[in-house]
């Protein structure tokens, strides 16, 4: 009970759900998605939550996809509760499969809770997935917004075991004797979120820091909050109408913001050309400053992060 005591005092802090929450939970098979879906439901009578389980085949593992669907669809059973399963299509493997998994999971999520008029997703993503992220993006080169990482609410998502070690869930899991898939892939170095899981963590903990997850965690929390606070006042060249995908404004004008405003910006417009919310790295952030920056008379031009970016005089064209 310890252990749901403090996933109840999380959510309270973070002001994750209310009475009588329609919850769609999203459920791999795996131990977190697991845990997550035991603990909603014991709580469930607490709150007066409706539950509806999310499941997605993508088809990777073959006869082991197979049997996480009818794993979870044995869970469902158990609980008493409806499932939703969704089976992906293959040209998801172009370009970069974890994104485009996550991209294809999201969307599955929203379009079910919008279907049966639900009012929140939960995912299963706990401390130990937050610093691989956050890892995983300082190694990348991200800008604020990448390094803020995962927030516990977003919008509808939330994410009540975000501040649970992995090694607490899965004491809990075998102190209530819960069965729970494993996916081999998992364990795959290939994979350069497994590298940071199986290694670098791991040798952080042991030579540096042996809290580093909590840290990175805690980090990551301070680095939204000033994020958002540098959001919230980069207003003005972002608001520009970006519905024909182009973007004009005076270089001189924009130079005459802080530094700290300026990156903003041009992360906000990026994000607005590109309708997502993908982080432009800091690398690019940097080459698209230096592109405005240039006082020579003659124009330029460049492709960055998939935009184009044009300089005449003072005028700056950034579009798609």
């Amino acid at each position: 009970m310890k252990f749901i005591k403090t996933i109840q005092n999380f959510a309270f802090q973070k002001n994750l759900w209310k009475n009588n929450s329609k919850i769609i939970v999203g459920v791999s098979g795996g131990p977190d998605s697991t845990c997550l879906l035991d603990i909603l439901n014991k709580l469930a009578p607490k709150y007066g939550f409706k539950l509806h389980i999310a499941h997605v085949n993508y088809g990777l593992r073959g006869k082991e996809s197979e049997d996480d669907t009818l794993f979870v669809k044995s869970l469902a059973e158990k609980y008493g509760l409806p499932v939703s399963v969704l089976i992906a299509k293959k040209p998801y493997c172009k370009g970069n499969l974890e994104n485009n998994l996550r991209d294809i999971r999201y969307k599955f999520f929203q379009k079910l809770c919008k279907e049966q008029k639900f009012d929140l997703i939960a995912v299963a993503h706990n401390q130990d997935d937050q610093a691989e992220t956050v890892l995983m993006r300082i190694l990348r080169g991200s800008g604020l917004n990448g390094l803020s990482a995962m927030k516990a609410k977003s919008a509808n998502i939330i994410r009540p075991l975000l501040q649970t070690e992995k090694k607490s869930i899965l004491t809990y899991l075998r102190e209530n004797k819960l069965k729970y898939r494993v996916d081999k892939s998992n364990l795959d170095l290939k994979f350069t979120r497994n590298k940071i899981r199986h290694s670098l963590l791991p040798y952080l903990e042991k030579n540096f820091n042996p809290a580093i997850k909590k840290t990175l965690g805690e980090w990551s929390s301070i680095v939204a909050s000033d994020y958002e606070f540098i959001a919230q006042n980069a207003q003005f060249f972002a608001t520009n109408d970006c519905k024909n995908k182009c973007v004009n404004f005076n270089s001189e004008k924009f130079l005459e913001l802080h530094a700290a405003i300026q990156r903003q910006e041009l992360r906000s417009l990026f994000c607005k050309l590109k309708n997502g919310t993908e982080d432009l790295e800091s690398g690019q952030i940097e080459e698209i400053l230096k592109i405005i920056k240039s006082d020579k008379s003659k124009s330029k031009k460049a492709i960055v992060g998939g935009l184009k970016i044009t300089k005449k005089g003072a005028s700056i064209e950034i579009f798609c």
